[in-house]
């Protein structure tokens, strides 16, 4: 399954939702680049496909049932990737509710809650819980958050998931000065990626589609494996080690104020 000359051979990485989406996207690329990959899915049932599948590809991948917004299960995840494969060299998290359009005054607390509890709460237990296997890395620890560009424009339509992104922006920023003595990068990606949900809603908003691609300096719409997947390959290897604090945009050109 490993590509020639793929730098990630002999490293674990976690990913957190992959059970479907970008997070799947990200967890193939990185099991075809070498890595042994656990896929940090809150349900098995969705999970455990895509583990299936990197291992039917000849790469090593298993599934660990992990709730983000619950710090125990993000500790157990952890203590997982160790038994199972020895080391804990990355972890991306992807894992993310709370996506609904809404304007302020019509935000329900409850996807707020959601919001914040999988982006912010998430992001502060995987790096917790990752923190003391990072830096035995040896210069290879790396953490991936998942950030949107809503968190550097904003978004009239989700305040709520604009705020949590930003969150996750600052926290990378700070975790890459506070960790970057002992050679752990911490960065962001803001993907634009067609995922089931975004299919979805394409279907139910035909001009959503095409305002999209209408903003889309590529004209597309990126593929979670192939677009989105790389990007983060690159950050978790070598060739990204010297880029920390930074959040980088996979979105065809459709945000370019960074």
């Amino acid at each position: 399954m490993s590509e020639p000359g793929a730098g990630l051979q002999g490293r674990t990485a976690i990913v957190t939702g992959a059970g479907q989406g970008v997070g799947r996207g990200i967890a193939l690329a990185l099991a075809a680049r070498g890595a042994n990959v656990v896929v940090a899915a809150r349900r098995a049932e969705t999970g455990e496909p895509v583990a299936r599948e990197i291992r039917e590809r000849g790469g090593h991948g298993i599934c660990a049932e992990t709730d983000v917004t619950v710090g125990s299960a993000v500790d157990a995840c952890v203590a997982t990737s160790g038994r199972e494969f020895g080391s804990l060299e990355i972890v991306v998290h992807n894992a993310f509710r709370g996506g609904a359009a809404h304007r302020l005054e019509d935000l329900d607390e409850r996807v707020w809650r959601s919001a914040s509890r999988t982006a912010v709460w998430g992001s502060l237990h995987c790096a917790r819980a990752a923190y003391p296997h990072l830096v035995t890395a040896g210069g290879r620890g790396r953490l991936v958050l998942v950030s949107s560009t809503a968190g550097v424009e904003g978004s009239a339509n989700m305040p709520a998931y604009a705020a949590v992104k930003g969150a996750q922006r600052a926290m990378a920023k700070s975790l890459a000065r506070e960790w970057g003595a002992h050679g752990i990068t911490v960065n962001c990606i803001a993907p634009v990626a067609e995922t089931a949900a975004l299919t979805g809603a394409f279907e139910r908003n035909p001009e959503l589609k095409r305002r999209l691609l209408g903003r889309s300096a590529l004209g597309r719409v990126g593929d979670p494996e192939t677009d989105v997947g790389p990007v983060v390959a690159f950050l978790a290897g070598d060739e990204g080690g010297y880029i920390t604090g930074q959040t980088l945009v996979c979105d065809g050109g459709s945000f370019t104020g960074l």
